[in-house]
């Protein structure tokens, strides 16, 4: 009697090991060229992207676009307004520079709280010049920076570290503000 039962159980798990198999399978559709379009090629963001919620996608042309140290070349994608009263940066930085750069400490800011998380864009600011205000990237209830982190120290040459960083948001009346970021300039960007 035992046998009989650890054969049916054995059989009843084997066809509903079959079914979700199958219906995990792929698409339904049959073709291989589909499955290959799902899959993404390795990213040439400077290394690992923990922490990172930038899209996948960014619009043909930058917000925003500045050059700093080492031949890196900062970009702003977007700078938009969420409903919780938040303030989401997307960009980028390209090492167009024909030397290999290593990320200087500054990029982390200055905090001794969040030294903790290693590498990040904590050291990214928003200046509201009218407001008379400065705004520094949001840290969750463990102190994390709300930013990219945890990446590559090392930014080859050709190679791009894809970023965003959520601060508080400005007032509606505030439409410009000025991102500052260790190593660049500091430049203008509209928020939406």
């Amino acid at each position: 009697m035992r046998t009989m039962r650890r054969a049916g159980a054995a059989a009843l798990l084997s066809a509903a090991l079959t079914f979700s198999l199958t219906a995990c399978g792929g698409d339904g559709d049959g073709d291989p060229k589909s499955k290959e379009q799902g899959t993404s090629a390795p990213s040439q963001s400077g290394g690992d992207d923990k922490g990172s919620a930038a899209p996948e996608q960014k619009p043909s042309e930058p917000i925003a676009r500045v050059k700093g140290d080492g031949g890196l070349e900062l970009s702003v994608f977007s700078a938009r307004r969420d409903e919780g009263g938040f303030l989401t940066i997307d960009g980028q930085i390209n090492n167009t520079g024909s030397q290999g750069f290593t990320v200087p400490v500054q990029w982390n800011g200055l905090e001794q709280a969040v030294a903790a998380t290693g590498r990040s864009f904590a050291g990214m600011t928003l200046v509201d010049s009218k407001g008379k205000k400065r705004y520094y990237v949001l840290r969750d209830t463990d102190n994390r920076p709300l930013t990219t982190y945890a990446y590559n120290s090392y930014i080859k040459p050709g190679q791009t570290l894809t970023f965003f960083a959520q601060f508080p948001a400005p007032p509606q009346t505030t439409t410009t503000v000025a991102l500052q970021f260790p190593g660049f300039p500091s430049t203008s960007i509209e928020l939406s």
